[in-house]
């Protein structure tokens, strides 16, 4: 279980929408210093934030990240892309960089981090799914994001023996620019960063963010027809 009173953490992601309200968060908790990462180096005044840039694709970035943030002890993955396109008409180039982003991305990460933080003892991996991975009809976001869910699934296994602790989260739509075309309800950030901290400290496997989340975790044993993504 991870207090995050006087840690320090990684958010992916970190510049805008939910990994700006992660960073929030974690320093209104006590978080000793937060590095949040964006695509392009940015800037933030706050002297408990340190900002870098990072490409989720790249191994050199990502080590690159590794060596500035040696004193990490809880890594957030929450940086991602949203290609919805239906499956039979989706550019697949478009696709593969949807996946190498959405799933590599963070297991390039999770690979990198993980040696640090089993040195550390009792650190921390979060990984930002979505409801639209358990949802038939969200194409090739939905795809990608179902892997994550299995990749975290199964990286909570491996790193049980190293006292590291994996969350995998799910989320309905939360209002950011990513998702300002749907008109559907959606959960603020602010709200969704507190839900997945206290997720976090309560020392969870799994957060459900919203009610969506909730009534589809519930549901995975029914129909698979019943089960489908309707904006």
């Amino acid at each position: 279980m991870v207090a995050i009173d006087g840690c320090t953490a990684v958010v992916t992601g970190g510049r805008r929408g939910l990994g700006a309200a992660l960073v929030d968060e974690l320093l209104a908790r006590g978080a000793r210093k937060v590095y949040a990462t964006g695509q392009e180096p940015f800037e933030d005044s706050r002297p408990r934030v340190e900002t870098r840039a990072l490409q989720v694709r790249s191994a050199e970035s990502v080590r690159r990240l590794v060596a500035d943030a040696p004193d990490a002890e809880v890594i957030i993955n929450n940086a991602g892309v949203l290609y919805p396109a239906p499956l039979l008409t989706a550019d697949i180039e478009r696709s593969a960089a949807t996946f190498d982003i959405n799933v590599l991305g963070p297991l390039r990460v999770c690979q990198a981090f993980a040696p640090l933080l089993a040195r550390a003892g009792d650190g921390a991996i979060v990984n930002i799914s979505s409801v639209l991975a358990w949802l038939a009809g969200s194409g090739v976001y939905g795809a990608s994001k179902a892997a994550l869910w299995s990749l975290t699934n199964s990286l909570r296994t491996e790193l049980a023996p190293r006292h590291i602790q994996v969350l995998g989260v799910h989320a309905g739509f939360i209002d950011t620019d990513m998702v300002a075309q749907f008109n559907l309800p959606k959960t603020t950030p602010q709200a969704a960063a507190t839900t997945i901290l206290d997720g976090l400290e309560a020392g969870d496997a799994e957060v459900l963010v919203d009610e969506i989340s909730i009534r589809t975790r519930a549901s995975l044993s029914a129909d698979v027809h019943e089960l489908v993504f309707a904006p």
